[in-house]
């Protein structure tokens, strides 16, 4: 049972992330031959306050 985790900055609409976990799905079936019924996809949503870049946070 293949997991996929998708860590991004959220700001995202629900169809972008819907289009995503299809996308992702599909690929991982493609490229592992894993039943689509199995493939887990997990969107993780980061705050630009907690997101930092050399050395500085994205907000900032």
């Amino acid at each position: 049972m293949p997991y996929v985790t998708v860590k991004m900055l959220e700001g995202r609409t629900d169809e972008q992330k819907k289009n995503l976990v299809e996308k992702v799905t599909d690929a991982v079936v493609e490229t592992t031959g894993a039943n689509k019924e199995k493939v887990v996809v997990f969107i993780e949503e980061m705050s630009k306050n907690d997101y930092g870049v050399a050395g500085k946070r994205l907000v900032d």
